[in-house]
């Protein structure tokens, strides 16, 4: 079945502190998912896109975690159980109130193995949009040479293909990510970023002279930005009242990718954007209060409570 959006790349497993403090003072802690790529595959289900996840987990109770609950919010899960290597864990601390530290535990992860083969069948399926996180590549030789058979194919059937470059330096350095996520900038119709990632695959201006049809910056607070070769559009971020700004940067994407969808207009799409975006930072977690459309605002202004 072709669906809307098909992304790909690893989720891991989340064990929270409920309570701010050292971890190891913690005495309760809850247990969820976090991944950029679901998040953003979440947010999109939730309001009434058809999107299919790929990847890989260990044979292990987290990797039923992951599928069990990908599946719950209607995403199409499709995920290969991987014997000889366990789930991806995050760890994170709530240091303070409004400051949390994370921990990974995914080197030689069952994500991290992510292959071609993972993406055949999802590929022959066709969608709509191709989502793809700067995070998979940076994941192995295996995962990269998955993500440039999707764009390949993608390029091939003439599909949308959004690029989040979504920087992680822990993972890579700045010249690794800017030598392979340049390249697959190029290539995109649509880029998000920060300033500082975006400046890693060349800047707006050069992404646009090359053929990207758009160049969304996020600016977290001071809201968002679209560049394209025929005008630029601004909006700022919706009032809420900050919970936690984890996931945010995600929920945006989602935003915008459904109103791209939708086939609303750029400033329509900073809107949704902003607005999915208040959302996250309006509640704990990466995903879980992320917005139903019927939640949507029914005017572009509405304040989030």
């Amino acid at each position: 079945m072709t669906v809307d959006v098909l992304t790909f790349g690893e989720t891991m497993a989340v064990l929270r502190a409920t309570t701010p403090g050292p971890l190891r003072l913690a005495r309760t802690m809850d247990l969820t998912l976090a991944g950029a790529e679901s998040t953003v595959a979440i947010g999109l289900s939730r309001l009434g896109h058809r999107v299919r996840w790929v990847g890989r987990v260990g044979d292990d109770e987290f990797g039923s975690l992951i599928a069990e609950r990908l599946r719950a919010e209607q995403v199409d899960a499709v995920v290969t159980r991987d014997p000889a290597a366990p789930t991806g864990l995050l760890v994170r601390e709530q240091r303070t109130v409004d400051q949390a530290r994370v921990a990974y535990y995914r080197t030689a992860s069952a994500g991290s193995r992510l292959c071609p083969d993972d993406l055949r069948g999802p590929l022959r399926d066709g969608a709509r949009v191709l989502l793809l996180s700067g995070i998979t590549p940076a994941l192995s030789d295996t995962a990269l040479a998955a993500t440039r058979a999707a764009v390949d194919h993608a390029a091939a059937h003439d599909w949308t293909v959004c690029l989040d470059v979504n920087h992680r330096s822990k993972l890579w350095t700045s010249q690794e990510a800017s030598d392979v996520l340049t390249p697959l900038a190029v290539g995109a119709t649509v880029v998000f970023g920060d300033l500082a990632e975006l400046d890693l695959v060349g800047g707006a201006g050069s992404l646009l002279d090359k053929g990207v049809r758009e160049v969304v910056t996020k600016r977290g607070a001071d809201g968002a930005e679209t560049t394209a070769v025929d005008g630029h559009w601004s909006a700022p971020a919706k009032p809420t009242r900050p919970a936690d700004v984890i996931g945010a940067g995600d929920a945006f994407v989602a935003g915008y990718l459904s109103a791209l969808l939708d086939g609303l207009d750029v400033p329509a799409r900073l809107d949704r954007a902003t607005t999915v975006a208040a959302f996250a930072v309006g509640t704990t977690g990466d995903w879980e209060g992320l917005p139903t459309r019927a939640e949507l605002p029914h005017r572009g202004g509405d304040t989030v409570r």
